[in-house]
């Protein structure tokens, strides 16, 4: 759950709409709730995509959290 939390966290941050994928499923990156219901796993490979004046610095932001820090909670 800490992962998805910290996700959330930082997507917040930015007034794109910001969306994360497995597979099928589409969620709002923003919520909490709708994260969770990824159900993704560690080595879970996730699209995520942002829309709006902020989108190139939310990726950015999102892609250091999920490839730099890789959650690390250490």
């Amino acid at each position: 759950m800490r992962p998805a939390m910290l996700f959330v966290d930082v997507a917040s941050r930015f007034r794109s709409d910001i969306k994360v994928s497995n597979g099928d499923t589409e969620v709002d990156g923003k919520s909490i709730m709708q994260m969770t219901m990824l159900a993704a796993t560690v080595g879970a490979k996730l699209k995520i995509t942002a829309d709006g004046v902020d989108a190139e610095e939310a990726l950015e932001a999102l892609r250091e959290l999920v490839e730099v820090r890789q959650f690390d909670e250490s």
